[in-house]
């Protein structure tokens, strides 16, 4: 029998993963160290928080996943700073990510 956490087959966290893993590989310039950083640890703070967020009730787990919005929020601005070519997509991926954390706040 394999254990599965239940966030683990949601939407919201397969998609953070799939934007995290996209900003690690994204093609950032030398120049651009400082926001890759920034905009990596975001993206894995979102996936982290929702994990933890959705593993806990009541007030803890809704404040995991007001921390994980607003890093969702913050991977948007970093990718507003650089010129990708699937950037646009995955803002739109992360403000989807947004959308299903605010309502998953009010559960």
């Amino acid at each position: 029998m394999t254990y599965e956490f239940t966030f683990e087959s949601t939407d919201v966290y397969r998609l953070a993963v799939r934007v995290a893993r996209w900003m690690r590989q994204a093609p950032w310039r030398p120049d651009q160290r400082t926001l890759r950083d920034q905009g990596v640890r975001a993206a894995e703070s979102t996936v982290l928080n929702i994990a933890e967020g959705w593993s806990r009730s009541g007030q803890a787990g809704r404040n995991h996943l007001r921390i994980a919005a607003g890093s969702a929020g913050e991977c948007v601005a970093v990718l507003d700073l650089v010129d990708f070519k699937e950037a646009a997509d995955r803002q739109q991926d992360l403000r989807r990510i947004g959308a299903m954390l605010n309502r998953l706040q009010r559960r």
